[in-house]
Protein backbone atom coordinates (compact mmCIF):
# COMPACT_ATOMS: atom_id res chain seq x y z
CA UNK A 1 0.00 0.00 0.00
CA UNK A 2 1.55 3.30 -1.10
CA UNK A 3 1.96 5.28 2.09
CA UNK A 4 5.50 6.54 1.53
CA UNK A 5 6.19 10.24 1.03
CA UNK A 6 9.02 12.01 -0.84
CA UNK A 7 11.43 14.09 1.29
CA UNK A 8 10.22 17.65 1.92
CA UNK A 9 12.11 20.86 2.77
CA UNK A 10 13.02 21.29 6.47
CA UNK A 11 10.11 22.57 8.52
CA UNK A 12 7.52 21.56 5.94
CA UNK A 13 4.83 19.17 7.12
CA UNK A 14 3.27 17.23 4.27
CA UNK A 15 -0.28 15.99 4.76
CA UNK A 16 -0.66 12.51 3.29
CA UNK A 17 -4.22 11.29 2.88
CA UNK A 18 -4.55 7.51 2.74
CA UNK A 19 -7.73 5.47 2.31
CA UNK A 20 -7.72 1.87 3.51
CA UNK A 21 -10.24 -0.95 3.45
CA UNK A 22 -11.41 -3.09 6.33
CA UNK A 23 -12.11 -6.06 4.06
CA UNK A 24 -14.08 -8.87 5.69
CA UNK A 25 -15.08 -12.23 4.21
CA UNK A 26 -18.14 -14.39 4.87
CA UNK A 27 -16.45 -15.89 7.94
CA UNK A 28 -15.81 -12.47 9.44
CA UNK A 29 -12.05 -12.60 8.86
CA UNK A 30 -10.15 -9.41 8.04
CA UNK A 31 -7.68 -9.11 5.16
CA UNK A 32 -4.21 -7.74 5.96
CA UNK A 33 -1.36 -7.01 3.57
CA UNK A 34 2.32 -7.07 4.48
CA UNK A 35 4.53 -4.16 3.48
CA UNK A 36 7.23 -5.31 1.06
CA UNK A 37 10.97 -4.90 1.42
CA UNK A 38 12.43 -1.57 0.34
CA UNK A 39 9.50 0.49 1.69
CA UNK A 40 9.02 2.36 4.92
CA UNK A 41 7.92 0.06 7.75
CA UNK A 42 8.73 -3.03 5.68
CA UNK A 43 7.43 -6.27 7.13
CA UNK A 44 4.56 -4.72 9.06
CA UNK A 45 0.96 -5.69 8.38
CA UNK A 46 -1.64 -3.12 7.36
CA UNK A 47 -5.13 -2.67 5.95
CA UNK A 48 -4.96 -2.57 2.13
CA UNK A 49 -5.37 0.75 0.36
CA UNK A 50 -3.30 3.70 -0.69
CA UNK A 51 -2.74 7.41 -1.13
CA UNK A 52 -5.58 9.64 -2.24
CA UNK A 53 -4.83 11.54 -5.44
CA UNK A 54 -5.99 15.13 -6.11
CA UNK A 55 -9.63 15.26 -7.18
CA UNK A 56 -10.46 11.75 -5.96
CA UNK A 57 -13.17 10.90 -3.49
CA UNK A 58 -12.19 8.56 -0.66
CA UNK A 59 -14.42 5.87 -2.16
CA UNK A 60 -12.85 6.36 -5.59
CA UNK A 61 -9.37 6.09 -4.13
CA UNK A 62 -10.14 2.84 -2.38
CA UNK A 63 -11.81 1.26 -5.41
CA UNK A 64 -8.76 2.13 -7.54
CA UNK A 65 -6.20 0.99 -4.97
CA UNK A 66 -7.89 -2.34 -4.30
CA UNK A 67 -8.05 -3.02 -8.03
CA UNK A 68 -4.36 -2.18 -8.46
CA UNK A 69 -3.10 -3.98 -5.36
CA UNK A 70 -5.46 -6.94 -5.03
CA UNK A 71 -7.17 -7.29 -8.41
CA UNK A 72 -10.70 -6.97 -6.98
CA UNK A 73 -13.65 -4.75 -7.85
CA UNK A 74 -14.83 -3.58 -4.45
CA UNK A 75 -18.04 -1.98 -3.26
CA UNK A 76 -17.35 0.43 -0.43
CA UNK A 77 -19.53 0.31 2.67
CA UNK A 78 -19.57 2.69 5.65
CA UNK A 79 -16.86 4.69 7.36
CA UNK A 80 -15.13 3.10 10.38
CA UNK A 81 -12.59 5.69 11.57
CA UNK A 82 -10.18 8.33 10.29
CA UNK A 83 -6.91 8.22 12.21
CA UNK A 84 -4.64 11.28 12.26
CA UNK A 85 -1.01 10.34 12.90
CA UNK A 86 2.02 12.61 13.02
CA UNK A 87 5.46 11.47 11.93
CA UNK A 88 8.69 13.40 11.27
CA UNK A 89 8.11 15.62 8.24
CA UNK A 90 4.56 14.54 7.49
CA UNK A 91 1.08 14.24 8.88
CA UNK A 92 -0.92 11.15 7.92
CA UNK A 93 -4.70 10.89 7.78
CA UNK A 94 -5.77 7.25 7.49
CA UNK A 95 -9.42 7.06 6.37
CA UNK A 96 -10.74 3.51 6.86
CA UNK A 97 -13.87 2.24 5.09
CA UNK A 98 -15.61 -1.10 5.46
CA UNK A 99 -15.62 -3.49 2.48
CA UNK A 100 -17.70 -6.67 2.62
CA UNK A 101 -18.55 -7.13 -1.09
CA UNK A 102 -16.25 -7.46 -4.08
CA UNK A 103 -15.70 -9.33 -7.33
CA UNK A 104 -12.58 -11.37 -7.95
CA UNK A 105 -10.10 -13.18 -5.72
CA UNK A 106 -7.72 -10.97 -3.67
CA UNK A 107 -4.10 -11.54 -4.64
CA UNK A 108 -0.95 -9.63 -3.81
CA UNK A 109 -0.37 -8.12 -7.24
CA UNK A 110 2.63 -6.08 -5.98
CA UNK A 111 4.37 -9.03 -4.34
CA UNK A 112 2.88 -8.40 -0.92
CA UNK A 113 1.84 -11.27 1.33
CA UNK A 114 -1.81 -11.42 2.35
CA UNK A 115 -3.45 -12.93 5.42
CA UNK A 116 -7.07 -13.52 6.39
CA UNK A 117 -7.14 -12.93 10.14
CA UNK A 118 -9.91 -13.59 12.70
CA UNK A 119 -10.66 -10.23 14.35
CA UNK A 120 -9.60 -11.33 17.83
CA UNK A 121 -6.13 -12.17 16.49
CA UNK A 122 -5.51 -8.77 14.87
CA UNK A 123 -3.69 -7.35 17.94
CA UNK A 124 -1.00 -10.02 17.58
CA UNK A 125 0.07 -8.68 14.16
CA UNK A 126 2.79 -6.02 14.09
CA UNK A 127 1.31 -2.92 12.43
CA UNK A 128 2.25 0.69 11.67
CA UNK A 129 1.21 3.11 14.43
CA UNK A 130 -1.71 4.55 12.44
CA UNK A 131 -3.28 1.11 11.92
CA UNK A 132 -3.40 0.17 15.61
CA UNK A 133 -6.31 2.47 16.52
CA UNK A 134 -8.24 0.90 13.62
CA UNK A 135 -8.03 -2.48 15.35
CA UNK A 136 -9.26 -0.92 18.59
CA UNK A 137 -12.15 0.77 16.78
CA UNK A 138 -13.15 -2.60 15.36
CA UNK A 139 -12.81 -4.66 18.54
CA UNK A 140 -13.52 -2.44 21.52
CA UNK A 141 -16.47 -0.38 22.83
CA UNK A 142 -17.22 3.02 21.31
CA UNK A 143 -18.81 4.33 24.54
CA UNK A 144 -17.19 4.66 27.96
CA UNK A 145 -19.70 5.47 30.69
CA UNK A 146 -18.48 7.23 33.84
CA UNK A 147 -20.58 6.82 36.95
CA UNK A 148 -22.22 9.77 38.70
CA UNK A 149 -22.11 10.20 42.46
CA UNK A 150 -25.13 8.59 44.16
CA UNK A 151 -27.71 11.18 45.23
CA UNK A 152 -29.73 11.23 48.44
CA UNK A 153 -29.25 8.86 51.35
CA UNK A 154 -26.90 5.90 51.21
CA UNK A 155 -29.52 3.19 50.62
CA UNK A 156 -31.80 5.15 48.32
CA UNK A 157 -28.88 6.66 46.43
CA UNK A 158 -27.19 3.27 46.00
CA UNK A 159 -30.37 1.71 44.60
CA UNK A 160 -30.80 4.53 42.09
CA UNK A 161 -27.10 4.33 41.15
CA UNK A 162 -27.34 0.61 40.43
CA UNK A 163 -30.54 1.17 38.43
CA UNK A 164 -28.62 3.70 36.33
CA UNK A 165 -25.84 1.17 35.78
CA UNK A 166 -28.39 -1.45 34.71
CA UNK A 167 -29.92 1.05 32.29
CA UNK A 168 -26.52 1.88 30.77
CA UNK A 169 -25.74 -1.81 30.30
CA UNK A 170 -29.21 -2.33 28.86
CA UNK A 171 -28.45 0.33 26.25
CA UNK A 172 -25.38 -1.58 25.12
CA UNK A 173 -22.61 0.28 26.95
CA UNK A 174 -19.81 -2.23 27.47
CA UNK A 175 -17.08 -0.18 29.14
CA UNK A 176 -17.83 1.34 32.55
CA UNK A 177 -15.83 3.47 34.99
CA UNK A 178 -16.77 3.53 38.68
CA UNK A 179 -15.88 7.04 39.80
CA UNK A 180 -17.19 7.92 43.28
CA UNK A 181 -15.34 10.93 44.75
CA UNK A 182 -16.31 11.87 48.29
CA UNK A 183 -18.24 8.67 48.94
CA UNK A 184 -17.67 6.72 52.17
CA UNK A 185 -15.21 3.85 51.63
CA UNK A 186 -17.70 1.19 52.68
CA UNK A 187 -20.34 2.36 50.22
CA UNK A 188 -17.77 2.81 47.45
CA UNK A 189 -16.56 -0.76 47.96
CA UNK A 190 -20.12 -2.16 48.02
CA UNK A 191 -21.03 -0.36 44.79
CA UNK A 192 -17.83 -1.48 43.08
CA UNK A 193 -18.49 -5.11 44.04
CA UNK A 194 -22.08 -4.88 42.79
CA UNK A 195 -20.95 -3.17 39.58
CA UNK A 196 -18.33 -5.85 38.93
CA UNK A 197 -20.96 -8.58 39.20
CA UNK A 198 -23.35 -6.78 36.87
CA UNK A 199 -20.62 -6.06 34.33
CA UNK A 200 -19.46 -9.69 34.31
CA UNK A 201 -23.01 -10.84 33.68
CA UNK A 202 -23.40 -8.35 30.81
CA UNK A 203 -19.98 -9.07 29.29
CA UNK A 204 -18.87 -5.51 29.99
CA UNK A 205 -15.47 -4.18 31.08
CA UNK A 206 -15.20 -2.38 34.42
CA UNK A 207 -12.57 0.10 35.59
CA UNK A 208 -12.27 1.72 39.02
CA UNK A 209 -11.17 5.33 39.24
CA UNK A 210 -7.96 5.99 41.19
CA UNK A 211 -8.24 3.19 43.80
CA UNK A 212 -5.79 0.47 42.76
CA UNK A 213 -6.49 -1.74 45.81
CA UNK A 214 -10.24 -1.70 45.15
CA UNK A 215 -9.62 -2.44 41.47
CA UNK A 216 -7.55 -5.47 42.43
CA UNK A 217 -10.14 -6.65 44.94
CA UNK A 218 -13.02 -6.67 42.46
CA UNK A 219 -10.90 -7.81 39.50
CA UNK A 220 -11.44 -4.58 37.58
CA UNK A 221 -9.25 -2.28 35.56
CA UNK A 222 -7.87 1.02 36.85
CA UNK A 223 -8.52 4.54 35.56
CA UNK A 224 -5.84 7.05 36.54
CA UNK A 225 -6.42 10.76 37.11
CA UNK A 226 -4.01 13.06 35.30
CA UNK A 227 -2.02 13.79 38.47
CA UNK A 228 -1.69 10.08 39.23
CA UNK A 229 -0.53 9.39 35.70
CA UNK A 230 2.21 12.02 36.07
CA UNK A 231 3.44 10.47 39.33
CA UNK A 232 3.73 6.86 38.16
CA UNK A 233 6.91 5.39 36.80
CA UNK A 234 5.62 1.91 35.99
CA UNK A 235 2.33 0.25 35.12
CA UNK A 236 0.42 -0.78 38.27
CA UNK A 237 -0.07 -4.48 38.90
CA UNK A 238 -3.69 -5.44 38.20
CA UNK A 239 -5.72 -8.60 37.73
CA UNK A 240 -4.94 -10.64 34.61
CA UNK A 241 -6.53 -8.99 31.59
CA UNK A 242 -7.58 -5.87 33.53
CA UNK A 243 -7.37 -2.59 31.63
CA UNK A 244 -5.37 0.52 32.49
CA UNK A 245 -6.65 3.91 31.35
CA UNK A 246 -5.88 7.55 32.08
CA UNK A 247 -7.44 11.00 31.87
CA UNK A 248 -5.36 13.35 29.73
CA UNK A 249 -5.62 17.04 28.92
CA UNK A 250 -2.62 17.68 26.67
CA UNK A 251 0.08 16.09 24.52
CA UNK A 252 2.35 15.48 27.50
CA UNK A 253 -0.33 13.51 29.29
CA UNK A 254 -1.06 11.38 26.23
CA UNK A 255 2.66 10.67 25.82
CA UNK A 256 2.87 9.58 29.46
CA UNK A 257 -0.13 7.29 29.03
CA UNK A 258 1.51 5.67 26.01
CA UNK A 259 4.85 5.19 27.82
CA UNK A 260 3.14 3.69 30.84
CA UNK A 261 1.39 1.12 28.65
CA UNK A 262 -2.16 2.36 29.11
CA UNK A 263 -4.71 0.47 27.07
CA UNK A 264 -6.57 3.68 26.25
CA UNK A 265 -6.89 7.32 27.28
CA UNK A 266 -9.64 9.90 27.66
CA UNK A 267 -9.04 13.41 26.28
CA UNK A 268 -11.08 16.57 26.68
CA UNK A 269 -13.14 18.50 27.28
CA UNK A 270 -14.01 18.75 23.59
CA UNK A 271 -17.18 20.84 24.05
CA UNK A 272 -18.48 23.06 26.87
CA UNK A 273 -19.81 21.14 29.87
CA UNK A 274 -22.07 21.95 32.82
CA UNK A 275 -19.26 21.03 35.24
CA UNK A 276 -16.88 23.62 33.69
CA UNK A 277 -19.00 26.69 32.91
CA UNK A 278 -17.29 29.29 30.78
CA UNK A 279 -14.76 26.83 29.34
CA UNK A 280 -15.32 26.53 25.57
CA UNK A 281 -13.65 23.14 25.16
CA UNK A 282 -10.71 22.34 22.91
CA UNK A 283 -12.82 21.52 19.83
CA UNK A 284 -12.51 18.67 17.37
CA UNK A 285 -9.53 20.02 15.43
CA UNK A 286 -7.41 20.26 18.56
CA UNK A 287 -8.59 16.82 19.66
CA UNK A 288 -7.48 15.33 16.33
CA UNK A 289 -4.14 17.13 16.49
CA UNK A 290 -3.39 15.82 19.98
CA UNK A 291 -4.74 12.37 19.17
CA UNK A 292 -2.36 12.19 16.21
CA UNK A 293 0.68 12.19 18.47
CA UNK A 294 0.02 8.74 19.96
CA UNK A 295 -1.17 5.39 18.62
CA UNK A 296 -3.21 4.24 21.62
CA UNK A 297 -7.04 4.47 21.49
CA UNK A 298 -8.41 7.79 22.77
CA UNK A 299 -11.98 8.58 23.84
CA UNK A 300 -13.34 12.09 23.43
CA UNK A 301 -14.82 13.59 26.60
CA UNK A 302 -16.84 16.68 27.40
CA UNK A 303 -20.36 17.68 26.37
CA UNK A 304 -20.77 14.70 24.06
CA UNK A 305 -23.51 12.12 23.49
CA UNK A 306 -24.12 9.12 21.25
CA UNK A 307 -25.13 11.47 18.43
CA UNK A 308 -21.51 12.71 18.38
CA UNK A 309 -20.04 9.27 17.63
CA UNK A 310 -19.74 9.74 13.83
CA UNK A 311 -17.96 13.08 14.32
CA UNK A 312 -15.72 11.56 16.98
CA UNK A 313 -14.69 8.73 14.65
CA UNK A 314 -13.98 11.23 11.85
CA UNK A 315 -11.42 12.85 14.17
CA UNK A 316 -9.75 9.64 15.26
CA UNK A 317 -11.56 8.94 18.53
CA UNK A 318 -12.20 5.43 19.77
CA UNK A 319 -15.58 6.82 20.77
CA UNK A 320 -17.08 9.06 23.43
CA UNK A 321 -16.85 9.08 27.22
CA UNK A 322 -19.24 10.78 29.58
CA UNK A 323 -21.58 10.71 32.55
CA UNK A 324 -24.94 12.30 31.76
CA UNK A 325 -25.32 11.10 28.18
CA UNK A 326 -24.33 7.49 28.90
CA UNK A 327 -25.54 6.85 32.47
CA UNK A 328 -29.33 7.32 32.40
CA UNK A 329 -30.92 8.81 35.52
CA UNK A 330 -32.96 6.26 37.46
Amino acid sequence: MGRSAEPEPPGHVKVVEVVAGLITDARGRVLLARRTEGRDLAGLWEFPGGKREPGETPEGTLVRELQEELGIEARIDGHLITVPHDAPGRSLRLDVRRVSRWKGVPRGREGQALAWVPPHKLPSYAMPPADRPVVAALLHPDRYAISPVPAGGADEGADAWLAGLDAALGRGVRRIQVRLPGIAPGLRRALAIAAAARCREAGAQLLVNSDVELAREVGAGLHLRAAELAALGARPRLAAGALLAASCHDAEGLARAARLGCDFAVLGAVKPTATHPGHPGIGWDAFARLRGEVSLPVYALGGLGPEDLPEARRHGAQGIAGIRALWPPA
